[in-house]
């Protein structure tokens, strides 16, 4: 049986990678040395238009929903908690989208909020999917039939062209192996 879930969880292995990528620049930045931020800003864009604009997308606008219409709570337990933790992560990007300007012309301030919301977001991301993995798609994997999986499946594919673009995830993935190169 195909699960839908297991689409998400390889995405979420894309996210850890740049995490990781992102972890392994915060201590300069917090040094006050500005030469990570161009990295760090193709990171912010990872981020905001794929972990967010692509992969949380397909939760909250697909698999919330087919959860919800098989009795899983929206108001409280785990997709209230998947919900409000999407909130904070994008709380932290546009933290990080705030300090990118001046933190590439040395500012250290500048420089401190981003690794602050950089390593913030880190942290809470790598909690965040952990949850998903061993929690809600555990709860997927048992409630939603293969027919079910397989819509959401479909559906993953239309949000990917449709939504983000043909080529918009082969160009990230590529940013990640760029960056892991240079790494």
């Amino acid at each position: 049986m195909y699960q839908a879930t297991e689409t998400l969880m390889s995405e979420h292995r894309g996210i850890e990678r740049m995490l990781s990528l992102l972890e392994a620049r915060i201590p300069a930045l917090e040094a006050g040395d500005p030469s990570p931020v161009p990295d760090v800003a193709r990171g912010v864009d990872f981020l905001k238009n794929f972990a967010d604009g692509c992969h949380h997308y397909k939760e909250e606008k697909l698999l919330f929903p087919a959860l919800a219409a098989k009795g899983l709570p929206t108001q409280g337990g785990p997709i209230a908690v998947m919900l409000h933790e999407h909130d904070e992560g994008r709380a932290f990007i546009r933290a990080m989208l705030g300090a990118l300007p001046d933190a590439g012309s040395g500012d250290r301030a500048a420089l401190t909020a981003l690794a602050s919301a950089a390593r913030g977001y880190c942290v809470l991301l790598r909690a965040h999917i952990q949850k998903e993995d061993s929690v809600l798609f555990q709860i997927a994997n048992q409630k939603l039939s293969e027919a079910e999986q397989d819509q959401l499946a479909t559906e993953f594919e239309r949000v990917e062209s449709e939504v983000m673009g043909e080529g918009t995830h082969e160009r990230y993935h590529k940013m990640l192996d760029d960056l892991e190169a240079a790494s």
